[in-house]
């Protein structure tokens, strides 16, 4: 029987990094999500604020699976 896994779109968001920032989207999907197993940063983007990038954000597809 094949395995089946669900997938969820996070958009986390960090003053430090992008890494942290898609570290924050996982850490925020696993406080709902059960047996997350994996996790793809689709896009990254960042706010500028007076010539200085203040804020990384990632958007994450978060795979886990499926409880039958």
């Amino acid at each position: 029987m094949a395995d089946i896994a669900k997938v969820i779109t996070i958009i986390g968001s960090s003053p430090e990094s992008f890494a942290k920032a898609a570290d924050a989207a996982v850490q925020e999907a696993a406080k709902t999500v059960r047996g997350i197993s994996g996790a793809d940063v689709v896009s990254m983007s960042a706010v500028v604020e007076g010539e200085r990038i203040s804020e990384y954000r990632t958007t994450v597809n978060i795979a886990f699976g499926v409880e039958r």
